[in-house]
């Protein structure tokens, strides 16, 4: 009997010790305070998708991208951090002013989005960038009119990103 209880009382303190698994953050609307994490500049002066990267223990303050392709180098790059929370990127499915994306916070979880790559649109930096989508038939309904091809997060090559 006092291994039961000393088992029981085992249970309980690690279950004190637990912590709950908490829901990522919430994308931030982007302000004159959302500055490009590589270009230092407002991301209100480029068009295009944009990104966002929450880091653990950092809930309220997004790493910024100015363009889809810097994101993807973030987490691909040895030397960014790697604990990451939550990415969103710009739904452009949702988007009604492909000048002003954001203005309506159209976000999305960017590992559940579709990519449209190669398609030639020139993106904040003046370079090709990627197009995120939150509805496969979007993405490919774009590919299909204006060209690219659609891959999901996992399925970006890297010489697409650090073309």
């Amino acid at each position: 009997m006092k291994l039961f209880y000393l088992v029981s009382a085992a249970l309980a303190l690690a279950a004190c010790g637990a912590k709950p698994e908490s829901s990522p953050p919430a994308p931030q609307p982007i302000t004159e305070r959302s500055v490009g994490h590589y270009c230092t500049m407002n991301l209100s002066e480029h068009v295009g998708p944009k990104a966002q990267i929450f880091l653990n223990g950092k809930p309220d303050k997004p790493v910024w991208f100015s363009t889809i392709k810097q994101m993807f180098g973030y987490t691909k790059l040895p030397e960014e951090p790697k604990g990451i929370a939550a990415i969103y990127v710009t739904d452009m499915g949702k988007v009604s002013d492909w000048r002003t994306p954001n203005a309506d916070n159209d976000w999305v979880d960017a590992r559940k989005a579709y990519y449209v790559i190669e398609s030639g649109f020139i993106g904040g930096m003046g370079a090709e960038d990627a197009l995120p989508f939150a509805d496969k038939a979007q993405a490919q309904k774009f590919a299909a009119e204006k060209g690219g091809r659609v891959v999901a997060f996992g399925e970006i090559p890297d010489e697409y990103i650090f073309k």
